[in-house]
């Protein structure tokens, strides 16, 4: 039986790498007593998968760790025991099972929502005049930055990763490409205004939270992006 559990990654435990957080989920599915299965061979190991890796720092409403499981009680009970194991700063929020030919969420992940702000000592002088300039910027068909490969460096045109941005004093919602054929992070968004406009983005300077994860389940070119949450239902 396939699981889709969903969490939050707040508090200290922003500082916590990828490494280490499926280190804990391991720890946390054998002190809750989850009946997870586990794979074949000279060193078997839980069976669990997460959707997409969240950068050192940055906090989440909306990340999702799938498992499978010989057996499992009710959603209410599993996220008690669950939660019961789990430390501060890290929730249990949904615990859906998922139909049978259903993806896992990292094949299936296409986008994020973030929401992004400026540190008190970093805020733009005047909030208007950035959130105008901001939206102009926006309109332009293409957006090129350097972007780190495994080979070095390449120009990349973020532009058609941005799929939508809402742009406050501020305060900056976006929903960006993310996934395994195109991903784009927040601040390479705001640097990329910035450099525009002759600025820097100082180290440290933003607030990220993500909020939710998407899987596009859209044809022909038409995207339809659905919360991974959505894909299951929950157990009673």
């Amino acid at each position: 039986m396939k699981i889709r559990i969903k969490f939050t990654k707040q508090g200290t435990m922003k500082f916590i790498g990828h490494l280490d957080l499926m280190r804990f989920f391991q720890k946390v599915m054998r002190k809750a007593d989850v009946d997870i299965c586990y794979s074949e061979g000279f060193s078997p190991h839980q069976i669990m998968s997460f959707a997409a890796p969240l950068g050192v720092g940055l906090t989440s409403l909306g990340e999702y760790v799938d498992i499978e499981v010989n057996s499992t009680g009710s959603t209410t009970e599993m996220l008690a025991r669950i939660n019961a194991v789990m430390v501060e700063g890290i929730t249990a929020t949904a615990y859906k099972k998922l139909p049978d030919h259903a993806g896992s969420a990292m094949s299936m992940v296409a986008a994020a929502d973030y929401t992004t702000s400026f540190r008190t000592e970093y805020e733009p002088e005047d909030g208007k005049t950035f959130s105008a300039s901001f939206k102009e910027f926006l309109e332009n068909d293409e957006i090129w930055v350097k972007k780190k490969t495994k080979k070095g460096e390449k120009d990349v045109n973020i532009r058609p990763m941005i799929y939508s941005l809402n742009i406050g004093t501020n305060k900056i919602l976006m929903q960006l490409a993310t996934g395994s054929s195109a991903n784009l992070k927040p601040e390479m968004v705001v640097r990329a205004y910035l450099d525009a406009a002759g600025q820097e983005l100082a180290e440290f300077a933003m607030l990220i939270q993500r909020e939710d994860l998407y899987a596009d389940l859209g044809m022909d070119g038409q995207r339809r992006l659905v919360p991974l949450s959505r894909l299951g239902e929950d157990i009673e």
